[in-house]
């Protein structure tokens, strides 16, 4: 039945500038920029933004990869961004973090040595993805 993450949605007030910043934390422009819906390619997966909502920090969160998570730590502070969860080691090399974005959402990182990008399940063998 799930096929694992496809997209995790941020509510933001100012769509602009939430573009803005995730466009500097993720080191390229959206791929899909609509006043109703902003989208960008995250490693083959999406973090949309959509604009009037109430972010939070609380409900569903998502773990974004990193190659080495107290560096995107160091860089999500530089760029704004508010401890929420200090880095821990939460075992077998993992470790994950938490901040709360300019907007007011919890975005969380985990560097994961055991993660196998290609072994995902892309698309499911009746075609339906």
């Amino acid at each position: 039945m799930l096929l694992g993450l496809r997209t995790a949605i941020y509510p933001v007030k100012d769509l602009e500038a939430a573009k803005e910043w995730y466009s500097t934390v993720i080191g390229h422009a959206p791929y899909f920029d609509q006043p109703f819906y902003v989208g960008f390619d995250v490693g083959g997966f999406e973090l949309g933004l959509v604009p009037d909502g109430t972010p939070g920090t609380s409900g569903p969160q998502p773990l974004w990869g990193v190659a080495n998570a107290a560096g995107a730590l160091a860089r999500l502070i530089a760029l704004g961004a508010e401890v929420l969860d200090a880095l821990q080691e939460v075992g077998e090399g993992i470790r994950v973090a938490a901040v709360l974005d300019p907007f007011g959402n919890r975005l969380g990182i985990i560097e994961n040595p055991h993660f196998a990008h290609e072994q995902l399940e892309m698309e499911r063998p009746d075609g339906l993805a």
